[in-house]
């Protein structure tokens, strides 16, 4: 076991590239009108500078999770960030749209191994209990962060060109790649035992890749076009056959018994609710502050930043309550957050208040961040065996990455369906109301954990109180 400062020094570099990851995700979004000015790209064209991102990480998480395990964290980590480095160069030094987007996916697949191995890292090194609570909630709170502070940055970083949203991570990422050689402990070089599951790993990717690109496409194919319908049929083929492959091959790329763990599922529907649901609402937002209220992009940003300062100040100590109260009880308050938080939103008009509207709803996200993913990232990842903390990661990742892209691809439907596909305050309305329903869903999902939690701990004191009588 390496020593208190060691894990801590090593939490440190995990917790800049986690930073450094969601800031990159956030901040490519006020340049795109800049990206398609300058290279002359078509709006269809356009969203995959975004989509590639998302297609290259969501679409390799579980391989990259269970390629941590298998080849070593410490390996894969630093391997992946130097790719990630390497992409963010090239992505800001090319002027060619599908050298762009190709920079994008190639950046999205090193973060798909990256993202993993950094939170298989620390629950590898950190003891389970306080301790690894108090490192998890640390490093939450940076993703969250960095992504919420990277629309304020992207808004400055814009103002001077592009190019520098994409530039400034290459810095931030060698020192960190130089840090990480001395901080990262030797013992994230262990590899699990058991042989690769090719077989599975290319259907599990093919899958995953296939689902985000249909979900993509949907809005401009059509929901109920025999593209996409054809492409989500193929998908659930893919799935079928993986599910058959686990359960036959001799070291299946994902062991579905891990799937029998209530909490670990629950934690897993909770985070593909929390970020798909957030994701969505962030680009009606977008679409409301800026293209109905003509805001600035500074200023869009800005209206973002209370709910970012929140999480900043307070995810740091969701350990000590996660301790103290339990996971299932912050989940649960988390959830209600992020429904009130909504239903604020559903009262937009043309001349919104800041006090009484965008202050109140944001502050209120803030709070459900806050409570929410530290506490989810806790609850999948507790009880796991050493050996399969990166597939653990992988899963809660994967659950996260393809329910932003599923559900943004919901709310676009909405948007461009109604009043002739022009924005209104009632289709932006409506858009808010899918996010909505989705955190009420979430919130009775937490509420049926928080209950068999209850019901484990009341047998587990009867068969206390019988051992003792005898």
């Amino acid at each position: 076991m390496s020593s208190f400062s060691s894990r801590w020094g090593a939490l440190a570099v995990l917790c800049a590239v986690i930073f450094l990851d969601a800031l990159d995700v956030s901040m490519v979004g006020v340049a795109l009108p800049s990206i398609e000015h300058d290279l002359g790209l078509t709006p269809s064209s356009l969203q995959w500078v975004v989509s590639g991102y998302v297609l290259g990480y969501g679409g390799l998480l579980l391989l990259g999770g269970r390629t941590a395990d298998l080849l070593g964290r410490r390996r894969v980590f630093l391997v992946a960030l130097g790719v990630f480095a390497v992409a963010s160069l090239l992505g800001g030094l090319v002027n060619d749209g599908t050298l762009l987007i190709v920079a994008r996916f190639v950046k999205g697949v090193a973060a798909a191994f990256t993202a993993p191995a950094a939170l298989s890292i620390i629950t590898t090194t950190f003891p389970e209990g306080p301790e690894r609570n108090r490192a998890l909630s640390v490093f939450t709170a940076c993703g969250v962060s960095g992504y919420s502070l990277g629309l304020v940055l992207s808004g400055l970083l814009t103002q001077l060109g592009w190019r520098w949203t994409l530039l400034m991570p290459v810095p931030v990422a060698i020192i960190a790649l130089v840090a990480a050689l001395k901080a990262l402990p030797r013992g994230a070089e262990e590899r699990a035992e058991g042989g690769h599951d090719l077989v599975g790993a290319v259907l599990i990717t093919v899958s995953m890749l296939l689902l985000v690109f249909t979900v993509v496409q949907a809005p401009e194919a059509g929901w109920e076009s025999l593209r996409t319908i054809g492409s989500l049929v193929a998908v659930v083929a893919l799935l079928a056959l993986f599910v058959l492959t686990e359960l036959r091959v001799k070291h299946p790329l994902v062991r579905l018994g891990i799937l029998r763990s209530g909490s670990i599922v629950r934690a897993n529907l909770g985070l593909l609710i929390l970020m798909g649901s957030y994701v969505a609402f962030q680009f009606v937002a977008m679409q409301y502050f800026q293209n109905l209220l003509h805001w600035s992009p500074l200023g869009t940003a800005l209206a973002f930043l209370p709910a970012g300062l929140l999480v900043a100040v307070t995810s740091t100590k969701m350990g000590d309550f996660a301790d103290r109260f339990g996971t299932g009880k912050l989940i649960v308050v988390g959830a209600a957050a992020l429904a009130g938080g909504y239903a604020v939103f559903l009262g937009i008009d043309e001349t919104p208040s800041l006090g009484g509207l965008v202050i109140p709803g944001m502050v209120l996200l803030g709070i459900a961040f806050a409570l929410s993913f530290p506490s989810l990232n806790i609850q999948a990842t507790n009880g796991v065996d050493d050996d399969e903390q990166g597939l653990a990661s992988g899963l809660l990742n994967t659950s996260g990455q393809v329910g932003g892209a599923i559900v943004l691809a919901v709310v676009t439907a909405v948007l461009t369906s109604g009043s002739g596909g022009a924005l209104s305050i009632g289709t932006l309305r409506s858009a808010i109301v899918v996010s909505l329903v989705l955190a009420v869903v979430g919130l009775a999902i937490s509420a049926t954990g928080l209950r068999a939690r209850r019901a484990e701990a009341v047998a587990g004191q009867e068969d206390a109180k019988v051992l003792e009588t005898v």
